[in-house]
């Protein structure tokens, strides 16, 4: 039987931050606010001149310790969409600056669910071709220069952090981490809620824009949150419900969950029976976008809360929106804990 397992994965986060006094200052909004309701102690940024592309590189020369480079048959950009460039291929550059000379790359986007929609690619493109063999998944993230503490309609945005994220897959006739089933729904009633005014064909960079239009905005954020009452929490219990049930005989053992207010985050814990030791609440890190599902099982095995046969849910969401989950057997670590040992004592 062919396998599909996780076999390494890393972050890598700059040491710079926001705190939570520092947006309190930045948007008027109290610092207890910040912390208790958004869910915000501090959260990662990145120095100016450390790009998208130098944080997927930085992760993923950690999960590649060790490997032979001409042994990488496909790199997968699951970074974010703000890049170093506009138009711009950062998978391929990526590949170039890790000597991956005999793979191929291609950026994908699913927002925030980019990881997790990348695995199910990843799994189903090795299923389906015997030439591949091991996959990167990687991807940088610096999305916090797209906030806008002054826009009232983007406080929801206000977690948005940096860093770079990598995992290996690999192709095996034995399982150990194998990447189990998933589970997406997409939702087009919102992809008009969360935009960029200015840089696309309707608002061109070379025809001026505005001191704000470069921020991520929501042109109507009571309809918006009229319409996610009704549906995130459900759809986000669905999709790890319907992959968690098809993936393994047990019920899922930790939830690897994206950064989002702590309300949320507890109903979803209640909503899945899960005890609040069998999450991580990322109030010190920020919400990354696709990177947060591994850091979160990065932190799991550092304060040793898994164990051999564990079922593991990565679980996230991205504007859009995209609901996603995706399941593992856990056999046994595969974080790179070197990311974190002058972050987290």
């Amino acid at each position: 039987m062919t396998a599909i397992n996780l076999k390494k994965s890393a972050v890598w986060l700059p040491e710079t931050f926001e705190d939570s006094a520092y947006i309190a200052e930045q948007s008027g909004i109290p610092r207890e606010v910040i912390e208790k309701k958004m869910g915000i102690i501090k959260k990662c940024r990145a120095p100016k001149d450390c790009h998208p592309s130098q944080m997927a590189i930085n992760a993923a020369k950690m999960v590649l310790e060790g490997e032979d480079p001409n042994s990488i048959d496909l790199v997968i950009w699951t970074g974010s969409e703000y890049k170093d460039y506009h138009v711009w291929s950062a998978g391929i550059f990526v590949q170039r600056e890790l000597g991956l000379k005999k793979a191929w790359a291609f950026d994908m986007a699913a927002r925030c669910s980019s990881n997790v929609v990348g695995l199910k690619i990843a799994k189903s493109m090795m299923m389906a071709d015997p030439k591949i063999n091991k996959v990167l998944l990687c991807g940088g993230h610096r999305t916090g220069d797209l906030v806008n503490y002054k826009d009232e309609t983007s406080r929801f945005l206000y977690n948005l952090s940096d860093g770079g994220a990598a995992m290996l897959i690999e192709k095996g006739e034995e399982e150990h981490n194998p990447i189990l089933e998933s589970s997406i729904i997409t939702d087009g009633d919102f992809s008009l809620d969360v935009i960029i005014p200015g840089g696309g064909t309707k608002n061109r960079s070379r025809d001026g824009l505005g001191k704000f239009d470069t921020y991520l905005t929501c042109p109507d954020i009571v309809g918006m949150r009229e319409r996610l009452a009704d549906r995130s929490i459900e759809n986000f219990l669905s999709v790890i419900k319907e992959s968690a049930q098809a993936s393994m005989n047990k019920p899922i053992d930790y939830l690897s969950l994206l950064h989002m207010k702590k309300s949320a985050h507890d109903m979803i814990l209640d909503g899945l029976e899960l005890k609040q030791e069998q999450s991580i609440y990322l109030d010190h890190y920020g919400h990354f976008g696709a990177p947060d599902q591994v850091l979160s099982l990065g932190l799991a095995e550092r304060r040793g809360l898994l164990k051999k046969g564990d079922h593991i849910s990565l679980a996230s969401a991205g504007i859009g929106y995209t609901w996603s989950a995706i399941s593992l057997r856990w056999d046994g670590p595969t974080f790179n804990q070197n990311a974190l040992n002058s972050f987290e004592s």
